[in-house]
Formats: structure tokens, sequence, C-alpha cells
């Protein structure tokens, strides 16, 4: 199952990073072999390429961030927004609101 190899390759340089020892195909291969699960070899040297010269560290910060391009999108889009648009946008939101309850039933009806 290659899904199990990568998540026990994974789980292996992240040990390695939490301990700060170099992340190599030897060690994840040992890590693994510790844990008593069986894997592919080329799935550690693999591992151990891609993440040689990255900082794990920043990979496991931005998972859940935006890409910056995003980002930069964004920014350059985005301009003031006025009192008045403020007050536009709270009006069309309780109008809104209001629109849903007057549907003439309820949840549980």
């Amino acid at each position: 199952m290659s899904s199990r190899d990568e998540l026990a390759c994974i789980y292996a340089a992240m040990i390695l990073h939490d301990d700060g020892a170099p992340i190599t195909a030897e060690k994840i291969l040992t890590l693994v072999k510790t844990a008593d699960v069986d894997i592919e070899p080329f799935w550690a040297d693999m591992f151990a390429r891609v993440l040689q010269n990255r900082d794990v560290g920043d990979l496991i910060t931005s998972i859940g961030a935006p890409c910056a391009a995003q980002q930069a999108a964004n920014n350059s889009e985005s301009k003031p927004v006025t009192a008045e648009e403020k007050k536009d946008e709270e009006k069309a939101v309780s109008e809104e609101e209001d629109s849903d309850e007057d549907m003439g039933f309820g949840l549980f009806d």
C-alpha cells in the first residue's frame, strides 16, 4: 500500500526534523523499520531527496496558508471600502435576514 508507505515516511521525516537531525533515506528507513512498518525503499530515498534542501518547519506551518500568488492577487484587487458602501452592505445583510423569517413555516412544522 503506497499511502501507508508515504505516511510512514512523512512521520519519520517529521520526527527527524523535530529532533534536528538531517533527513536522509537511511535515517527514514531506520525509523520506519523500528516502528515495524515495511515500506518500499524507494519511498525513503524519494522523501529524503525532496526534503534535502527544504525547510520542513516552513512546509509544516504553511499547510493551511493560501499561496503567495493568490494573496498578491487579492491585495492588488482590494480597494478601501467607504462608509457608504459599508452601510449598503449592512442594509443588504439585514434585509436577507428578514426575508428568511417570512417564509411562513418552521423547521419542525
